[in-house]
C-alpha cells in the first residue's frame, strides 16, 4: 500500500540494494523505513518501540555487511520488523502476526536472512559464537569457503541474562573463528553508559580504525618482548585507559575488544565504525550503541512502555484501538487477590523476570515496593532467589510466563522441589496465546512440572477459582505449588470480596448425569482441567441434545490427582474423557497412569484430549484451539465416537 510514497525504499528489495548508496541516501532509506514500520504496525499491532529504535542500525548493518552470507542475529527477534522489510518481505509485512502470515520474531524457515530463531532472549551470543567457530572449521576443510562475519544484536534487557555472560566468557577462549564475532549491544535504557557526545563518538571511530588496531597490534607484539610482569602491566594499562574513557572494562575483562558508546541513530558514525569492525580480525568485538526506544515517532518516544507492544493504532495521533470494555483479565484477577492477601500477610513477596506489567505485579509493586523484586531477564536466578526467601520463612510468589519458566527448569527441580521449599509459581500465559504463536505458548508446564515429586499444580476453570487458588497458594507452606492460568479476559462472573481456601487435591462435580449405577448403564464423563471447562459445558449441552447428557467434573488439580474422583467416574461411566490446555504427557497421562495402576483402565473407554504433538502457529486463540481440536464440537465428536 505504501509503494510510490517512499522513493528510495522502493528501490530496496534486498540488502544488496543498499550497498552502493551514500550515507545521505542511507539516512533517507532509514527515514522511509521508519515510516513504513509505523504504517505496518498500525494495521497489524505488534512490537513497535524496539523496532523503531534499531532502524538506522538495521540499515547500516545490511549496507556494510554481506548478509545473508554474513550472519545477522537479532536478540530478541521482536526488534526485527525493519529487518524483515528490507530482506525481501516488504510485500508480506502487513501479514505480520496474522494467521498464515509472517512471524513476529525471526524465524529460520521464513528467510535465509533469519539464520537463528530468537523469540526468547539472550541466545544470540551463544548461537553466533557457534556459527563463527563453524565457519572457521568449514574454511579449514575447504579453502574456497570464505569465513563469515557473525553479528549478534542484543538488547540491554537481553544481556541481563546469565546465558549472555556465559557465552561472552567462552568467546575469549573458543579459539579460531571467534575473532569474526561482533556483538552489538543495543542499549536503549541508558543503563550502562553515560550520554553519548561528540568526544565518545570520535573515540569510538578512532578505536575501531585500522590505524589504531594496527598500532595496538604492534604495541602488543612489542610488550611480548618484555618480561612477563611488565607485559601484564602494559596490557592492563591499555585496557583500563580505554575502560576509564568508555566504560567498557567489564567486556574487556570477558575478552572482548570494546568499542563505544556510539549514537545508534547517527548514520555518519555507524557506517564507518561498522566498516572498520568488518575489516578487522581483532575480535571478538563488542560495539556499544545507544538508541532510543520508539525513536522518530513522537507517541512512542513519549511512552516507551506503552508502545513496546501495541494494538492497532492511529498513525497520526498514536491512539491505540481499544477493545470494548469487558471483564478483567486473568492476570488482573491474580494480582487483585495477591495484593489483598499481602495486606494482611507481610511474609508475601513477589518476584518476576522483567515482566512486571505482563504478570500484573506492577500493581503489587506500587502497593508494596519493598516486597517486589524484578530481577531482569534472569528466570533461573528468579527461581533460586525465591527459593532463598522461602528458606527464611517468607512466602514468595514467582510470577513467570509458562514459556519462560521452561528456562529455569533445573532451578525448579534442584533448588525448590528437591528441598520441598514453599515457592509459589504463578504461571501466566498457560495454554495457547494467539498472535505470539508457538514460541510463547504455555503448552508444556503440566508435563514438565507434573513429573516432579511433591509438586502441587492447580488450574482454575474461571476467575472465582483463580481467586480461590491464589488464596490457597498463599496459605500453602508444605512445599512448592503452582497455579496456571491463561492469557486474555475472564468470563465476567460476579466476584466475591476475596478468595477462599480450597482442599488440596480435590476436584468437584459440575453436572451429574441422571443415573449412575455402574458402567453397564453406559454414560459419558468429561473431566476437565482448567479453562477448557467452558467449552466442555457447551459440549455437554450438545451431547444432552443427542440424548447423552454427560457427567462433567472440574479436576482443579493436575497434581496431586483426585484419585477418588477419577475412580468414581471410571467406575460409573462407559466413557471417560479428559480435556486440558496442555501437551501430551500431562494431566491425561496422569489419569491414564492411575487407572492403569488400579486396573480400572480395563473397565472404561478413556480418551485424553490434549494439545497435539505439534507447534501451532500464530492465530486467534479460538482458532488455535480449533486447530488443536479442543473446542466444543471436537469434544462432542470425541464423545460420540467413543460411545460408538
Amino acid at each position: 500500500p505504501t509503494r510510490g510514497r517512499f522513493p528510495l525504499l522502493d528501490r530496496v528489495s534486498y540488502p544488496v540494494d543498499l550497498r552502493n548508496l551514500s550515507i545521505d541516501q542511507l539516512k533517507q532509506v532509514a527515514d522511509e523505513l521508519r515510516s513504513e514500520t509505523v504504517e505496518t504496525v498500525s494495521t497489524t499491532g505488534g512490537h513497535l518501540g524496539a523496532s523503531l529504535g534499531v532502524v538506522e542500525l538495521t540499515v547500516a548493518i545490511h549496507a556494510v555487511f554481506d548478509t545473508p552470507d554474513d550472519r545477522l542475529i537479532w536478540d530478541v527477534g521482536h526488534q526485527a520488523y525493519p529487518h524483515k522489510i528490507i530482506t525481501g518481505r516488504r510485500d508480506r509485512i502487513r501479514t505480520l502476526r496474522q494467521p498464515g502470515g509472517l512471524s513476529g520474531f525471526t524465524r529460520r524457515s521464513e528467510s535465509p536472512y533469519d539464520p537463528f530463531g530468537a523469540a526468547h532472549s539472550s541466545t544470540s551470543i551463544s548461537s553466533g559464537l557457534g556459527m563463527a567457530v563453524a565457519h572457521h572449521l568449514l574454511a579449514e576443510e575447504d579453502p574456497s569457503y570464505r569465513e563469515r562475519n557473525v553479528i549478534a544484536v542484543i538488547g540491554d534487557g537481553s544481556i541481563s541474562a546469565g546465558m549472555a555472560y556465559e557465552a561472552m566468557n567462552n568467546a575469549a577462549v573458543a579459539g579460531p573463528g571467534a575473532e569474526r564475532l561482533i556483538v552489538i549491544l543495543n542499549d536503549n535504557e541508558m543503563s550502562i553508559a553515560p550520554p553519548v557526545g561528540s568526544m565518545s563518538n570520535y573515540l569510538s571511530r578512532l578505536m575501531s580504525s585500522r590505524q589504531f588496531m594496527g598500532l595496538r597490534d604492534l604495541a602488543g607484539k612489542f610488550v611480548k618482548k618484555l618480561p612477563n610482569r611488565l607485559e601484564r602491566t602494559a596490557k592492563k594499562a591499555e585496557e583500563y585507559a580505554r575502560g576509564m574513557i568508555t566504560g567498557g572494562t567489564l567486556f574487556e575483562e570477558l575478552g572482548f575488544y570494546y568499542v563505544g558508546p556510539v549514537n545508534g541513530h547517527d548514520m555518519t558514525q555507524l557506517v564507518p565504525i561498522l566498516r572498520n569492525l568488518r575489516d578487522t580480525d581483532q575480535g571478538p568485538i563488542l560495539l556499544h550503541v545507544i538508541t532510543e526506544k520508539g525513536h522518530g515517532y513522537k507517541p512512542a518516544e513519549a511512552a516507551g512502555d506503552k508502545y513496546h507492544a501495541v494494538a492497532k493504532f492511529n498513525v497520526v495521533t498514536g491512539e491505540q484501538k481499544k477493545a470494548p470494555p469487558g471483564p478483567p483479565s486473568w492476570t488482573n484477577i491474580f494480582a487483585r487477590e495477591l495484593i489483598s492477601r499481602a495486606e494482611s500477610d507481610d511474609r508475601i513477596t513477589a518476584v518476576t523476570a522483567a515482566m512486571p506489567s505482563g504478570t500484573g505485579l506492577d500493581k503489587f509493586a506500587t502497593k508494596f515496593p519493598g516486597r517486589f523484586f524484578d530481577v531482569g531477564i534472569a528466570e533461573q536466578h528468579a527461581v533460586t532467589f525465591a527459593a532463598g526467601m522461602a528458606t527464611e520463612g517468607l512466602r514468595p510468589f514467582c510470577a513467570i510466563y509458562s514459556t519462560f519458566l521452561q528456562r529455569a527448569y533445573d532451578q525448579v527441580m534442584h533448588d525448590v522441589v528437591l528441598q520441598k521449599l514453599p515457592v509459589r509459581f504463578a504461571i501466566d500465559r498457560a495454554g495457547l496465546v494467539g498472535a505470539d504463536g508457538a514460541t510463547h505458548a504455555g503448552a508444556f508446564d503440566i508435563a514438565y512440572l507434573g513429573c516432579l515429586p511433591g509438586m502441587t499444580i492447580m488450574a482454575p476453570s474461571d476467575e472465582i477459582e483463580l481467586l480461590n487458588m491464589t488464596a490457597t497458594a498463599c496459605e500453602f507452606d508444605e512445599g512448592p505449588i503452582a497455579l496456571r492460568y491463561p492469557r486474555g479476559n475472564t468470563y465476567g462472573l460476579e466476584m466475591p470480596a476475596k478468595g477462599s481456601i480450597i482442599e488440596i487435591g480435590k476436584g468437584r462435580i459440575i453436572r451429574e448425569m441422571g443415573q449412575q449405577s455402574g458402567r453397564e448403564k453406559g454414560g459419558i464423563a468429561i473431566l476437565s482441567l482448567g479453562p477448557r471447562l467452558e467449552e466442555v459445558l457447551k459440549a455437554a449441552d450438545q451431547l444432552a441434545a443427542h440424548g447423552l447428557p454427560p457427567t462433567v467434573a472440574d479436576a482443579r488439580f493436575a497434581k496431586p490427582l483426585d484419585t477418588e474422583l477419577v475412580e468414581q467416574l471410571a467406575r460409573n461411566h462407559a466413557v471417560l474423557i479428559t480435556v486440558e490446555e496442555g501437551s501430551v504427557g500431562g494431566f491425561g497421562s496422569f489419569v491414564a497412569q492411575h487407572l492403569s495402576k488400579t486396573g480400572l483402565l480395563d473397565n472404561v473407554r478413556l480418551r485424553t484430549m490434549t494439545l497435539p504433538d505439534m507447534f501451532i502457529d500464530h492465530n486467534s486463540q479460538f482458532e488455535q484451539y480449533n486447530i488443536a481440536q479442543l473446542n466444543a464440537p471436537q469434544i462432542v465428536k470425541t464423545a460420540l465416537n467413543a460411545v460408538g
